[in-house]
C-alpha cells in the first residue's frame, strides 16, 4: 500500500489525491497533505530519487 510521503499514511491506491512528479505517483491522505507536497515536493522526496 502506497504511503504519504507528507505524513506516513497508509493510502489505497484508490484514493483521489494524488499527484505525478519526478515520473513518480504519489499518493496522499487528504488535500492538505497533497498541497505541503506540491508547495516543496523535494522536501519529501531528495533523498528518494
Amino acid at each position: 500500500m502506497p504511503v504519504d510521503p507528507v505524513c506516513g499514511a497508509e493510502v489505497p491506491e484508490t484514493v483521489k489525491y494524488r499527484l505525478e512528479y519526478g515520473g513518480t505517483t504519489y499518493y496522499f491522505c487528504c488535500e492538505h497533505c497533497m498541497a505541503k507536497f506540491k508547495e516543496n515536493p523535494e522536501k519529501y522526496v531528495g533523498s528518494r530519487r
